[in-house]
């Protein structure tokens, strides 16, 4: 019991001390993930101020600060809290003789650079894929995830608007993909993060990319638009679920953009009745609710 509190109370303490150091400057500058994060959020920030898709839509749109409220939130505060955790697991199943090698399907850490990073970015980013499939499939899930869907006017910070339980979901499925790669994160693994923020954001902003013939590989601003559509084809669970990659909907057919005017009305059936402040939103999902229909 003694080592699964040590291990606790190290993860938490060494999330928090790496936080805070971030904070400071005393990381190197390209692992800085906080400085990193907002770095890019004023990028994207600004390309939507001088070349806004909806040009109706405010600076500070709707639930702006809440959604960058999340944005910490979520990045930083609920990752410190719940590292503790990740390392008892890690503990526990050590125990029994799983380790980060015995699940390996292959052993990516003699290839070049450049092919780990790219095996790396494209395994972690279909498994992210496919949780996203179940999070819109699964009621249970879909109950966590309408807190992302509750945007109704979409912008850069609503990338990182999620349900805490989102974190609980993804971080083991992330984890399971890193263990078929032999349990080994490349040491430039920061690039790929830093990409998929960037894209995240792109892909959530007041801005109309699609990549040109890059569409059918990269998800885009115009395509994710209508992935947050209150109006879904008919009998669908949801469309356009890529993360970074738009090949994965092109491949099982969940691809949907019927046209690019950008005025689509975003949001779920019941919406109206979903709790509007972060308190609330994060406790939804525990409880019955039969206002708040799916």
């Amino acid at each position: 019991m003694n080592n699964y509190l040590e291990a606790f109370t190290n993860a938490f303490s060494g999330s928090l001390s790496w936080t805070w150091k971030s904070i400071v400057f005393d990381v190197p500058w390209y692992t800085n993930y906080f400085w990193g994060l907002l770095l890019i959020s004023l990028l994207v920030w600004g390309l939507e101020i001088m070349f806004p898709w909806r040009k109706n839509q405010s600076i500070f749109r709707k639930d702006f600060w809440l959604d960058f409220f999340y944005m910490f939130f979520n990045f930083f505060v609920f990752s410190i809290i719940i590292s503790g955790f990740y390392k008892i697991l890690e503990l526990f199943f050590g125990s029994f003789g799983i380790t980060v090698k015995s699940l390996a399907v292959v052993d990516i850490s003699k290839w070049s650079m450049g092919l780990q990073l790219l095996v790396f970015f494209i395994v972690l980013d279909f498994v992210q894929w496919f949780t996203h499939v179940l999070l819109h499939k699964l009621p249970v899930l879909w109950n966590f995830h309408k807190v992302h869907h509750s945007v109704k006017e979409m912008g850069f910070a609503a990338h990182l608007r999620y349900h805490w339980m989102e974190n609980v979901l993804y971080k083991p499925l992330k984890t399971f993909g890193v263990l078929i790669l032999g349990g080994f994160e490349p040491e430039q693994a920061f690039v790929v993060h830093f990409f998929a923020i960037t894209i995240g954001h792109f892909n959530h902003s007041n801005i109309k990319i699609t990549w040109g013939p890059l569409k059918y590989i990269f998800n885009n601003p115009v395509m994710h638009l209508y992935h947050h559509a209150y109006t879904l084809p008919k009998g669908s669970y949801g469309v356009n679920f890529g993360i970074s990659l738009s090949l994965w909907d092109y491949i099982f057919k969940t691809n949907y953009i019927p046209e690019d005017s950008g005025t689509v009305r975003l949001g779920f059936k019941g919406d109206e009745h979903f709790p509007k402040g972060f308190v609330k939103q994060n406790l939804y999902g525990f409880t019955k609710d039969k206002k708040h229909t799916s």
